[in-house]
């Protein structure tokens, strides 16, 4: 795909990577085969285009010796970053596009390619059998989950006018556009010895302070912990 591209193009500069499938079951129903399918799709779906373009680009910059102003766009999911029940398969493919993002934008970004991703909410094929009605536009109301409110951030992300963002995640439904971060600390607990059972029960309450222990909300806000 990439070779054809630069073929019938003359070259590559921007890879939007969007291919998806949902094959959603709770993890104790799920089959071996239901898991491969939206793995395949979704994870390797985006590395393989991914790994072929960097290459084509590396060895661009080397015959160049100059960046090469390329840009990818992953598509990752709030149900991958959150963790969706029902969605074991999908949100681990998600979560680990949002993690390719971050590892390839340090890897890409000495030869210029900027690597970003976008969470988008928007009514599609996949979302209607999980959303109903839900996403329906109303009649007189703003359609906040019309697909075309989607396309503005793919384009600003594959434009030079995001020079500078990369291994960055946005979410972007109409009206609105979050910047999403993934695992950080929270809080610290330190000994001057190894640590042992009892040492690491002692140690609870400082490490789960002002934090609660039971499953984090899907939907956190802003600033939360």
């Amino acid at each position: 795909m990439v070779q054809q591209a630069v073929a019938v193009f003359g070259g590559l500069d921007i890879l939007v990577n969007n291919a998806g499938i949902l094959r959603d079951k709770m993890s104790f129903n799920m089959e071996e085969a239901e898991w491969d399918a939206v793995i395949d799709v979704h994870l390797k779906g985006h590395f393989a285009p991914s790994r072929f373009a960097a290459s084509y680009w590396r060895a661009k910059s080397k015959e160049t010796g100059a960046p090469v102003n390329a840009k990818i766009v992953n598509t990752a999911s709030e149900s991958g970053l959150y963790g969706n029940a029902g969605q074991a398969n999908y949100a681990a493919a998600k979560a680990g596009i949002g993690s390719l993002t971050i590892v390839m934008a340090r890897e890409l970004e000495r030869i210029g390619v900027r690597v970003n991703g976008i969470c988008p909410v928007a009514r599609t094929r996949l979302t209607e059998a999980v959303a109903g009605d839900f996403m329906e536009a109303k009649e007189g109301e703003f359609d906040r989950f019309a697909p075309e409110n989607i396309s503005a951030v793919v384009g600003w992300l594959a434009s030079d006018l995001s020079d500078g963002v990369t291994g960055q995640i946005i979410k972007v439904m109409g009206g609105q556009v979050e910047l999403l971060r993934g695992w950080r600390p929270v809080t610290e607990a330190t000994d001057d010895k190894p640590w042992t059972i009892d040492s690491i029960d002692a140690a609870k309450d400082t490490l789960f302070a002002g934090t609660p222990t039971s499953v984090p909300p899907f939907m956190p806000n802003i600033g939360d912990a």
